[in-house]
């Protein structure tokens, strides 16, 4: 019985793998993050980048519908990290009840981005989002290309375009990548 129960807790925690993407402490530097707003196209929306004194990074700020905008992202470039592409994309993140969409890359050369929505609740949660579904879009257009199968990330964004002036507020705890059964 007991080793049933080795094995079955060794494929557990081997199926629970995670490759850390990103995780925010007192210690983040905030300017690893950059801020793109739709003012690269005219647009009037104001998005913000910050480290809380909890260690937490806050994303917020106002969208403006106002010269075509409506948008705002904050990004991260990292050294480019190697896992399985039947793995998960985990988020800990807090928003503010709106929907926000992440968005990959594989390669930081790409023009495109591999991209997934997702609602907030307003409390504490993980956010899981199987890589296989994640799809390539271009400026908002999703493109007839596979979706990612990759095995390495280099980029990673939060986008909020909702369509409406209003504000915004996502804290981010940490950003990982899960190994999953290909069952799932």
């Amino acid at each position: 019985m007991k080793v049933v129960f080795f094995f079955f807790f060794f494929f557990f925690l081997i199926s629970m793998h995670a490759c850390s993407l990103f995780n925010f402490d007192t210690n983040t530097k905030a300017s690893s993050w950059q801020i793109v707003d739709d003012g690269v196209m005219g647009g009037l929306s104001k998005g913000d980048f910050h480290i809380s004194a909890d260690g937490h990074g806050v994303f917020s700020g106002r969208i403006s519908l106002e010269n075509n905008g409506g948008f705002s992202s904050v990004r991260h470039f990292i050294q480019s990290k190697t896992f399985k592409h039947t793995g998960k994309l985990v988020l800990k993140v807090k928003g503010d009840g709106k929907g926000y969409q992440i968005r990959i890359k594989d390669s930081v050369y790409n023009n495109f981005s591999y991209v997934a929505t997702f609602k907030t609740s307003g409390e504490w949660e993980e956010v899981e989002i199987l890589l296989k579904d994640m799809q390539p879009t271009f400026r908002g257009q999703t493109l007839n290309q596979p979706n990612f199968s990759g095995n390495s990330i280099e980029e990673v964004m939060f986008l909020i375009a909702n369509k409406k002036n209003e504000s915004f507020k996502l804290l981010i705890d940490k950003i990982s990548v899960r190994s999953v059964n290909k069952d799932t």
